[in-house]
């Protein structure tokens, strides 16, 4: 990837890249509303990183469940949770 310090702001990168038509067609609709092609692509980043972040916390979770001692430990903490409750 290509990074190159800009003059517009010391934290910013700037990132050039191809869209084939598909992309171009997406990008061009994403931006109707007058929306910067700078912030879709910014948006479009962000939504991805978040999806992979759930994704994988997701994958961990279910890793988890399947684990019986992970399950065994839950259950029993569930108990003394449940012994605990004011009735």
């Amino acid at each position: 990837m290509l990074r190159i310090p800009t003059s517009y702001s010391e934290n910013m990168t700037v990132l050039t890249i191809e869209l084939d038509a598909q992309t171009e067609a997406a990008l061009d609709e994403l931006t109707e509303d007058g929306g910067s092609p700078e912030q879709v692509i910014r948006d479009a980043i962000l939504d991805a990183q978040r999806r992979r972040r759930n994704d994988r916390l997701r994958a961990q979770a279910e890793a988890v469940g399947r684990d019986p001692t992970d399950r065994a430990e839950a259950q029993a903490i569930m108990r003394d949770m449940d012994d605990l409750r004011a009735w």
